[in-house]
């Protein structure tokens, strides 16, 4: 029997390695079509005639699909908004929107047709900036007859998110020092190994879609609305994708293709070059100012944070992004007065969706920055000015929200103490600091199955996707440790509505603690059932085999136990419920900055989180670490690049950067504070985005260590550093 705790073999982890596993790409179903988007090579344009002729003509295409051919109004969908249409309708509202589709035989005459459709279209006024954005003679990106009875719908704020606590107007007299800057964040890329890809089918009257997407069963209910079909009807199949990061949450190209089977009667399959997924998926650009106020001892006096994020040409779950993201932006410190205002803004350019942190780390950037600003300014230590403000356990650092669930402080302390905060520092070597926080799931509903074989053999059954957390292995060992089976004897089966159980979604790191919590249930269920049985018989220190074939007799069959997991809405609640846990991090960089070229080597880099309990350590030291890798991608080099027709300039892997093995750290060092107080199995909380929340602040105040230079645009690339020095030189 396996150990909670214990670094397992990752389950399904040699077909990862091996090239063995199958993604959505891998699969081909008999018969099927292949399919091409037509886009324009502009950002915004009223349609005003579409030619098939010549695509049509082209040997081996079945159709060629646009608005007309969709039946009656074409449908729109979004997780928030139903802003989206199936397929442009008349305008296209940035570079990508797709016209229409071309369906053929193969993907070569796919994309010959797709060259060859005729669109004649008017060029019109666009956004890609906040500024532009929300100028008074501004176009609109959204029709506001979409938006009725909404007192910004004719602007291109979708929605404004204020919160606040205390007397701000009062506090802010009463600060010694008050430091206010604006910081920006890049729009930036998922960037995930495997493309996106989606396949449809007819299938039992209904449709079949294959599809890399975080949310099966919310996919499932956009399907059936859009296809007025019952969710009996519609089938999702999910194969683990190969990498997410909240880039396949939502439904994209899924409801088009769903349309395009039906009419065809046939399968349809799209897979998405890494350009074109450039163009469908990309996280919020933010321009956000803080005031913070302090006194001359480093007591937090009051904080008002102005936030504006880019969220692109649809609502998709960016609004989402910005209210959750926005909402803990504070930080976790004890404020005695706060506001927050963060907007929603429309703009010309690629709808944003979830990005791991959701909205956080755009958030954190500014606000960790500007403490350590303050604390310079005052003179005092940048970990003593945190600890000194820091949420203790059990307070109401948010008023309005769960009280802190952690002892934090050592957290801090262990980071600061990784990496050597308050020793001597190599020459030219700069450190830094910066805490992160993000809330978990503030509702959810997981369910899950477990049937005990026979033999003693275990299958669960789990609506969560592993995107590469490692979900399977986290809950085989639950079973394992529950019911006493070796881990090899757990099987875990995901990916099918048709099979699994419903769960609301993967994401927030709520798979541990959530669907963690149902399975360990249904584990319990079952050990009751075997109690019932057996009676005086029942022994905790039999095998499961012994235990299963005494309770089931000559019979044989199996025991099956069900569990259920949830988190109440809160309909009151600014964000419609509390935080069921929160993730915490500390993050401390040593580094050093080449003068002559701008060029920043990491010399060492330290994440601690407060995870409550490890359910397996070596997965958890992975999540971080790959989190604090993610966040070096968008602090050091990545970013979207525009041409003034709205295009992306630096589509793919040639220009647009992301880390590699030769921008890593020279040293990484991961570490976790593990008191057992979270509301997941075993005391665990959910993890895995905390670690790169404070990258980009912690390497700034590094920077700022090394060479005096504030730097307050991302990212921190070897040009964008060598300028800010030699402007600093010239002062």
């Amino acid at each position: 029997m396996t150990a909670i705790g214990d670094p397992v073999a990752r389950v399904g982890g040699e077909p990862r390695v091996t090239g063995e596993q199958l993604y959505v790409a891998d699969i081909h179903l008999a018969n099927e079509l292949h399919v091409k988007l037509v886009t324009l090579p502009v950002a915004h344009a009223r349609v005003r005639s579409i030619d098939k002729t010549e695509a049509l003509a082209v040997p081996g295409v079945a159709a060629v699909f646009s608005a007309e051919d969709l039946p009656g109004h074409v449908p729109r969908f979004g997780p928030q908004f139903n802003d989206r249409p199936v397929i442009a309708v008349d305008e296209v509202k940035y570079h990508g929107d797709p016209v229409a589709a071309v369906v053929a035989e193969s993907k070569d005459a796919a994309e010959e047709a797709a060259a060859k459709v005729q669109i004649d279209y008017e060029e019109l006024p666009a956004v890609f900036t906040v500024e532009g954005a929300l100028a008074s003679d501004a176009p609109l990106v959204q029709d506001p007859s979409l938006r009725r009875n909404d007192p910004l719908g004719s602007t291109n704020v979708l929605r404004e998110h204020v919160i606040g606590w205390g007397d701000l107007d009062a506090e802010i007299p009463n600060a010694d020092l008050v430091v206010e800057n604006t910081y920006r964040f890049p729009m930036v890329t998922h960037f995930a190994i495997e493309p996106h890809a989606f396949i449809a089918a007819p299938e039992d009257e209904g449709v079949a879609v294959w599809t890399s997407i975080q949310h099966p069963y919310w996919l499932q209910r956009v399907l059936a609305r859009v296809l007025q079909l019952p969710l009996a009807k519609v089938r999702v199949h999910a194969p683990d994708p190969g990498g997410a990061f909240g880039g396949k949450q939502h439904a994209k190209y899924e409801p088009l293709l769903a349309f395009m089977a039906l009419k065809v009667q046939r399968p349809v399959r799209l897979v998405l070059s890494l350009e074109e997924t450039f163009q469908a998926v990309r996280r919020t650009e933010t321009e956000i100012t803080v005031r913070t106020g302090i006194d001359l001892d480093g007591t937090f006096v009051f904080q008002d944070i102005d936030a504006n994020y880019l969220i692109g040409a649809y609502a998709d779950i960016a609004d989402r992004v910005v209210g959750k993201g926005s909402y803990i932006g504070n930080g976790p410190y004890n404020w005695p007065a706060a506001r927050i205002n963060a907007r929603s803004i429309l703009s010309h350019t690629v709808p944003s969706t979830a990005f791991r942190g959701f909205g956080n780390p755009q958030i954190n950037w500014a606000v960790e920055s500007n403490i350590t600003e303050a604390a310079i300014k005052l003179g005092l230590d940048q970990v003593d000015i945190r600890l000194r403000n820091l949420a203790r356990k059990g307070d109401k650092f948010i008023p309005f929200d769960t009280a802190a669930d952690g002892d934090w402080a050592q957290t801090v302390q262990k980071a600061a103490e990784m990496i050597g905060w308050g020793r001597p520092k190599p020459e030219g070597r700069g450190r830094g600091i910066a805490l992160g926080i993000k809330s978990g799931p503030t509702t959810g509903l997981s369910n899950s199955l477990v049937r005990l074989l026979a033999d003693g053999s275990v299958v669960v059954y789990a609506g969560t996707q592993d995107i590469g957390q490692g979900a399977r292995t986290i809950f085989a060992q639950i079973c394992a440790d529950q019911l006493g089976a070796p881990i090899s004897d757990v099987s875990v089966v995901m990916g099918d509505t048709a099979i699994v159980p419903y769960d609301q979604q993967t994401s927030a790191s709520r798979s541990t603690v959530l669907m963690g919590n149902a399975i360990q249930r249904a584990c319990g269920s079952i050990k009751e059932k075997l109690r019932e049985r057996l009676g005086a018989d029942y022994r905790d220190d039999a095998t499961p085999a012994q235990q299963v074939q005494a309770a089931l007799g000559r019979l044989g069959g199996e025991i099956v136990g069900v569990g259920e997991a949830h988190k109440d809405a809160d309909p009151d609640h600014p964000l419609g419920g509390s935080a069921l846990f929160f993730e915490f991090n500390a993050t401390a960089v040593e580094l050093s900055v080449d003068e002559a070229t701008g060029d920043i080597t990491i010399h060492r880099h330290v994440a601690v989180s407060d995870v409550g309990r490890s359910i397996n350590r070596l997965q958890v030291q992975m999540q971080d670490e790959g989190a604090a890798i993610m966040g070096l991608g968008h602090t050091l080099m990545e970013r979207y690049i525009w041409d003034d027709n709205g295009r992306i300039r630096n589509l793919g892997a040639i220009d647009y950067r992301i880390p590699t093995s030769m921008d890593l750290p020279l040293e990484m060092l991961s570490d976790t504070v593990e008191n057992e107080d979270g509301p997941g199995p075993y005391g665990a909380k959910g993890m895995s985005e905390g670690a790169l929340l404070p990258v980009a602040s912690a390497v700034a105040a590094a920077v700022r260590d090394a060479t005096g230079v504030a730097i307050r645009d991302l990212p921190l690339s070897p040009e964008h550093v060598w300028q800010a020095l030699q402007e600093y030189k010239q002062r």
